[in-house]
């Protein structure tokens, strides 16, 4: 029996590793298909107002559901700096204003982190996925990668603040690993994997 999840998003970055993900040989194994949700750009957005990332996974899952018969996957992931209050946060995305680019964003955290030394750099990624059918949560899980942030980028893979996030046992940032490496340890492919675990009792 295949399930088939349908992920409801327009980050084309987070597409790319879900379908990376997916395709893995341990989790095509489980029998399970990757879909984008059809004409996602034509369906009234969910507004991500929630303080949590797994309020806004659920409530987006919740929201997409309406216009599918499949089970949605909704994510809300970003990054937190402790010694920032918890900044970026779930604004990790508008965190330099609605139409700024990745490297907007990453300018303005290295800024508000230019006094910051050791501990106080330390960051981690968050990840919540939830899935959804027919306006019914099936499913909400979290997880989490440790780091700590750069003084400047390093790096050309990923998206997002990936040239500046650190991973000290392996010296290299995640913009730094291959793609597989990257699944392997960070916050989305930990939840990902937990998800199909999960997702096995649907």
């Amino acid at each position: 029996m295949i399930t088939k999840l349908v992920v409801a998003s327009s980050n084309q970055g987070k597409l790319l590793e879900f379908a990376a993900l997916a395709n893995s040989e341990a989790i095509a194994n489980q029998q399970f298909q990757l879909e984008l949700l059809p004409e996602f750009a034509a369906i009234p957005p969910f507004d991500e107002k929630a303080p949590t990332f797994a309020e806004n996974a659920a409530g987006k899952a919740l929201h997409y559901s309406q216009f599918s018969n499949e089970y949605i996957l909704s994510d809300d992931s970003g990054l937190v700096v402790p010694a920032l209050g918890g900044a970026p946060g779930v604004r990790s995305a508008r965190y330099a204003g609605p139409n700024a680019t990745s490297e907007d964003r990453n300018a303005k955290l290295l800024h508000e982190m230019r006094d910051l030394t050791g501990d106080e750099r330390g960051a981690h990624f968050v990840c919540a996925l939830a899935a959804a059918r027919a306006g019914r949560a099936i499913a909400i899980i979290t997880a989490r990668a440790d780091g700590e942030i750069l003084p400047s980028p390093r790096g050309v893979a990923g998206f997002g603040y990936d040239p500046i996030f650190y991973l000290r046992e392996l010296d290299k940032t995640f913009a730094e690993l291959s793609p597989n490496d990257k699944n392997a340890l960070s916050h989305r492919g930990k939840a990902f994997r937990r998800l199909f675990d999960v997702a096995a009792t649907f």
